[in-house]
């Protein structure tokens, strides 16, 4: 009898794993990338640049900068370079070519006494529908 009922039982499980359904090419997962840090950590600042870049090969990719990260995605910018990696100029030029959305809290750029019109050209205001909305498939979110 018990053989049975662990038979039963693992024909249950197997029919629910089947009817999961995986994200198809038309509905990636998505990659939020926080950046709250710019030139006073500019390894984490350019790991998370570039992490985008890579993930942004596969996955949905949004970038939201807020915190000290405002200071990375100016126009007047220090271009931060850290070991081995491209500067920061360079891998948000690279995201932004590749139609990566790149946000920036509004909020943040107000405490730093700035306006989205200090920001480089084709990084936007942060809208929070678009925070679940970048993507169709689940999101996964690195802090950095």
């Amino acid at each position: 009898m018990k053989g049975k009922w662990l038979f039963l039982v693992g024909l249950v499980l197997l029919g629910g794993i089947a009817a999961m359904k995986a994200p198809g090419p038309e509905q990636r997962d998505g990659m939020f990338i926080h950046i709250s840090h710019g030139a006073d950590d500019p390894h984490r600042v350019t790991m998370a640049l570039r992490m985008a870049e890579i993930m942004q090969e596969q996955r949905d990719v949004l970038v939201y900068f807020d915190l000290k990260g405002i200071e990375a995605c100016l126009k007047d910018a220090p271009d931060i370079q850290f070991a081995l990696m491209p500067s920061t100029k360079t891998l948000i030029r690279r995201l932004l070519d590749k139609k990566v959305t790149i946000m920036a809290c509004p909020g943040c750029l107000q405490a730093a006494g700035k306006t989205r019109y200090d920001l480089t050209e084709g990084i936007q205001i942060a809208d929070k529908d678009t925070f679940f909305t970048f993507t169709k498939g689940r999101i996964l979110t690195l802090d950095y």
